[in-house]
């Protein structure tokens, strides 16, 4: 799988059946995250294999304003785009000259950047969540309880209730991490930062699905 595919499948890509309960994991991670109206940080993402292996690695800018609209750029080693204005998500290549667009998908497990609206129902329905405390950082890991979802296993890193990692592991071992800095948290975020207008030239591809 390349970096455009993964980053492409982690952000517009994280669906979740029915707990009885929330486990205090849940209740937890639903206090931290309830608040939080808009996130902004920069990011470093790695790729690595099931051996631990590096095979990738980029670095961007990302936004979030719940609910559904988010904005991810990645800056290098190559430029690409995933903008949602909250009903459709843009996928925008530039070395390609090619954008995609399709319905934002609302299950939290195929998009996993609307985790971070914080919905408790959906934490409780759809994730088995456990809480760990490792020196100053809270860690949450969450297991689908569906097995139709885009990642085995899901872990956030918390330090003062501010998110600073995420961790994705696949089916096939593979585990993408993001670290997060420049955390800013409930700040204004101007509207047009999720309103992406395509280039002129563009080769524009519609799912519908």
């Amino acid at each position: 799988m390349t970096m455009k595919k993964t980053l492409a499948t982690l952000v517009v890509g994280l669906a979740m059946p029915l707990s009885a309960l929330a486990s205090e994991g849940a209740e937890r991670l639903t206090r931290i995250l309830e608040p939080m109206q808009t996130y902004a940080a920069t990011f470093e993402q790695q790729i690595l294999d099931a051996g631990g292996e590096r095979l990738q690695e980029a670095r961007g800018k990302m936004w979030l304003s719940r609910p559904g609209k988010f904005r991810w750029e990645v800056d290098a080693p190559y430029q690409q785009v995933v903008v949602s204005d909250g009903d459709e998500v843009v996928l925008y290549d530039p070395d390609l000259e090619q954008a995609t667009v399709q319905p934002l998908d609302q299950r939290v497990t195929h998009t996993p950047a609307l985790l971070l609206s914080g919905s408790a129902d959906e934490l409780v329905a759809n994730f088995d969540v456990t809480r760990s405390q490792q020196g100053s950082a809270e860690r949450f890991t969450l297991l689908p309880t569906d097995p139709d979802t885009l990642f085995e296993e899901l872990t956030m890193t918390f330090r003062g209730e501010r998110l600073v990692g995420l961790e994705m592991l696949d089916s096939t071992g593979q585990r993408t991490a993001i670290a997060f800095r420049d955390v800013q948290i409930n700040q204004a975020i101007e509207a047009g930062r999720f309103d992406f207008r395509i280039p002129d030239g563009t080769d524009v591809i519609r799912d519908t699905h």
